[in-house]
């Protein structure tokens, strides 16, 4: 039982702690930066921006809006939209926009974004295609630092850096995790390791594209994983940037984070092939960074029954507690939180922490059912 505790509890230490700066540490003496050349408008090639969008009357607009505003010649721009059986006025203000650039596509029945993703990408007849939501805002020159990451011939994917907000504060309240989380990104780029791309922002080869099953979840993760174990690089460029607004309420994001976490394990069922020790650094990443991060509320539930069944000895009595003293204290946390005050900044991480994990659990759940859909569950947006 002793081995059972320090397993879970030095895999959960390591994957969230020791990986990281391992990660830094192997990127300074390992690693390369991969080149990004800026090109003059003659030089840059034409551009598809694949959106599918499901009920979006809110933002789709603006979005359209915000890609036509790009700095990138319009005549090499393309933007594909699909909307995915929408019931609200998606589709109806999607009709009134008219631009040479713009190719809207309504589809019908309701049958899943990686459907919709799929059926897009038969039209795009251009070598780049830029991913990304209909709740998302690219900066200026996003698209034009997004193709500037293919300087390099081998690479296949480039992922762009998202900045998530909360609307009225104008500040993401998870900024903390999320500027962890970008920082381990970029080290296993330059491992060319790098585990997916976020949905926001991130561009691909056109010719690498493999269509994904129809319930996929993470099709962002699945698109470019497949485009890795091809033999391309898929790399991090800070230069391209996105704002997204975070779900507006904390039910709202935990609804999405248990959709997600489903994704995450269905995925791991479709992926084992990066479990391969031949795929390098990439293994290295994907069993560290992503993982152990999927099995941790497993190795939480192992570490507090081990704890407890060892709990009659002082020194693991002593875990316990800190154990329970922990969860209390992030139990506290998430209660104020919701009720919109403020804590201090380790009640805030641990809080967090323990939200991650717990709608990481429903999330396995939902995937052990064995009914994944690719069909939508929008997030409410203001």
């Amino acid at each position: 039982m002793e081995f059972v505790f320090w397993i879970a509890v030095l895999a959960i230490l390591y994957s969230y702690l020791i990986y990281p700066v391992l990660c830094f540490i192997f990127a300074k003496f390992f690693g390369t930066e991969t080149s990004v050349s800026a090109l003059n408008d003659e030089q840059l090639p034409a551009v598809s921006v694949v959106i599918a969008a499901y009920n979006e009357e809110h933002c789709i607009a603006e979005r359209v809006e915000n890609l036509l505003n790009q700095d990138y010649p319009l005549q090499k721009l393309h933007i594909f939209i699909g909307s995915d059986g929408s019931i609200d006025a998606t589709n109806a203000i999607l009709e009134t926009l008219e631009h040479p650039c713009l190719n809207i596509s309504l589809f019908s029945p309701n049958r899943g974004k990686a459907s919709t993703l799929n059926d897009l990408l038969t039209q795009v007849e251009t070598e780049i295609v830029v991913f990304s939501d209909a709740n998302t805002q690219f900066e200026a020159n996003a698209i034009r630092e997004l193709v500037a990451g293919f300087s390099d011939p081998s690479v296949g994917a480039v992922c762009g850096e998202l900045e998530l907000y909360n609307l009225g504060t104008n500040a993401n309240k998870d900024n903390l995790y999320w500027r962890y989380e970008q920082f381990i990104k970029y080290q296993e780029s330059k491992l060319d390791a790098l585990l997916g791309a976020n949905g926001a922002i991130y561009a691909i080869r056109q010719e690498l594209y493999t269509p994904i099953s129809a319930n996929t979840i993470v099709d962002d993760f699945q698109i470019v994983m497949n485009i890795a174990r091809q033999g391309r690089k898929v790399v991090y460029h800070r230069g391209a940037k996105a704002r997204e607004e975070v779900a507006p309420s904390a039910q709202d994001e935990g609804k999405r984070r248990i959709r997600i976490g489903a994704g995450n394990y269905q995925a791991f069922s479709n992926l084992f092939w990066l479990l391969n020790p031949k795929q390098g650094w990439r293994c290295f990443a994907y069993f560290s960074h992503k993982v152990l991060r999927w099995f941790t509320p497993h190795l939480m539930v192992l570490a507090l029954v081990s704890n407890f069944l060892l709990a009659t000895e002082t020194f693991y009595f002593g875990f316990l507690l800190l154990q329970v003293t922990i969860y209390g204290l992030g139990i506290w946390g998430i209660k104020k939180i919701d009720q919109g005050q403020t804590t201090p900044w380790f009640i805030t991480f641990i809080a967090f922490f323990l939200r991650l994990n717990t709608a990481l659990m429903q999330g396995f759940v939902l995937f052990s059912r064995r009914n994944l859909t690719g069909t939508w569950q929008r997030t409410s947006r203001s």
